[in-house]
């Protein structure tokens, strides 16, 4: 299996780099938008301040998705067990100006060559998608 980098587009979020890493960085925040969360493809959530662990519908089993690495106000690294692939993610923050921060996600798998064609578009535009949506959080009152 060869590894596949996937990149979203780059996000304008308008909050400084601090604040979006403090609040990305502690995962027991999902507690605050649990009720948003589709209930028939997510089951048995539970969340820490490094990891979050869920069954995602399809999968069958609990997957974990931690922390692994940090950066200060620029890097969250994570890393993700019991999937049927090796993948890891992070999001990096590029501080402009106190009121705009750029924001990117970054996604590494091992998806074995067959099933790589299929999934490209999907896997790019729900990158795409995860960044639009982190550029509407709530970050400032969420600390």
């Amino acid at each position: 299996m060869a590894e596949s980098k996937y990149e979203s587009h780059v996000t304008s979020v308008p909050c400084d780099a601090h604040t979006i890493y403090s609040v990305l960085g502690n995962l027991d925040n999902i507690n605050k938008v649990r009720d948003r969360i589709p209930q028939d493809k997510i089951q048995e959530l539970e969340a820490g301040e490094d990891f979050i662990r869920l069954k995602v519908d399809g999968l069958g089993q609990k997957i974990t998705v931690r922390i692994v690495d940090r950066i200060p106000d620029d890097t969250l690294k994570f890393g993700c067990d019991n999937l049927p692939m090796q993948m890891n993610f992070w999001i990096q923050l590029k501080q402009v100006t106190p009121a705009d921060t750029r924001l990117r996600l970054t996604l590494k798998a091992d998806i074995p060559m067959m099933f790589r064609m299929m999934l490209e578009k999907k896997i790019q535009k729900g990158l795409d998608d995860a960044a639009d949506m982190l550029t509407q959080f709530p970050y400032a009152q969420w600390l």
